[in-house]
């Protein structure tokens, strides 16, 4: 869609809204309408997601917000997924960026209280990601059968790439996950498990790759931006196996909240690419990259997946019961 249009949407959007321009510096006691009623508007971060660089990039989308709605914008940090989902669940934040299986875990409990609306587009159109399973290049391990009974690194349970796709993925192809690794432990951050193979805790790590596919090569997730910044090389590592790809982690936004404030909220973020495209870079998203709309029937793969892996770990006491191995 050209910028033009976009400009057009959204002064559309704050038309209807009763607001007379693109932002407000009005001390909350003045707001009125929508504003009074939503007061503030707070935004989730996952430290997960991308270690040091959360809040900076939340920052940025602050401060953009804060100028659009009027509102005073307020982000809040959380050491893991499962924070960020709590809070959204507990009515304590308006908007969030979550990965497929926090979505799921979310809906679980909100139902349509929660609903996805956004996810970004590359500018060659991949809207999609994958879960890239990496092992060191000094390594003997080229494929999956070479890494097992080896130790792995997931990322957070409520990571779709780092632990809940792998695991699904794995599965149909005949393999069992809880078997097949010797040991297998949490890193708490994509970024963080990069780091740990690194330093050699895990033989093999699994992390989020996207901007390509696994025939062209990729050119973006947590592997790229450590070697942005200087801290590793991406010649020090090899994909061994991928599985994928998945819709983008959505923004999602809370339902219950005034229509008004959704639709200027939404609104905003579409239009963010084409009215502030300078910001993209300061979001350290790829040039030419936008956000498409996007729907709950998007993610329903993932909520399915989590049923599935609830299921299985359900099933696996009973399994361990009946050979013996463990007690009723």
């Amino acid at each position: 869609m050209q910028k033009s249009t976009w400009l057009k949407l959204l002064c559309v959007v704050l038309f209807l809204s009763g607001l007379s321009a693109c932002g407000s510096d009005k001390p909350d006691t003045e707001l009125t309408g929508w504003q009074k009623e939503v007061g503030q508007l707070r935004i989730g971060a996952s430290q997960g997601e991308d270690s040091g660089m959360t809040l900076a990039r939340w920052t940025t989308y602050q401060k953009y917000l804060s100028r659009v709605t009027g509102l005073e914008v307020a982000v809040f940090q959380a050491p893991d997924y499962n924070g960020i989902i709590q809070a959204m669940a507990s009515g304590q934040l308006e908007l969030a960026q979550m990965g497929n299986t926090a979505y799921a875990n979310a809906r679980e409990q909100m139902g349509d209280k929660v609903t996805p609306f956004l996810a970004s587009r590359t500018a060659e159109g991949f809207s999609g990601y994958y879960s890239a399973l990496i092992v060191r290049a000094d390594s003997p391990y080229r494929t999956l059968e070479d890494l097992r009974g080896k130790s792995l690194g997931y990322v957070d349970f409520n990571s779709t790439s780092g632990y809940l796709f792998p695991r699904w993925s794995l599965r149909q192809q005949g393999v069992d996950p809880d078997t097949f690794f010797s040991k297998t432990a949490m890193s708490g951050g994509h970024t963080q498990s990069v780091l740990a193979l690194a330093n050699g805790q895990f033989d093999a790590v699994f992390m989020f790759a996207s901007g390509g596919t696994p025939e062209t090569g990729f050119t973006a997730g947590s592997l790229y931006t450590l070697a942005r910044r200087g801290a590793v090389k991406v010649s020090d590592y090899r994909i061994v196996w991928t599985a994928g790809p998945m819709p983008n982690s959505p923004f999602v936004i809370r339902t219950d909240r005034p229509q008004a404030f959704q639709d200027v909220t939404r609104g905003a973020m579409a239009a963010l690419p084409y009215e502030s495209p300078q910001l993209m870079v300061e979001l350290n998203l790829l040039e030419g990259s936008d956000f498409q709309p996007v729907t709950p029937a998007d993610y329903q793969v993932g909520v399915d997946m989590r049923r599935a892996e609830i299921a299985e770990r359900r099933a696996a006491p009973a399994q361990k019961s009946s050979n013996g191995s463990a007690k009723p």
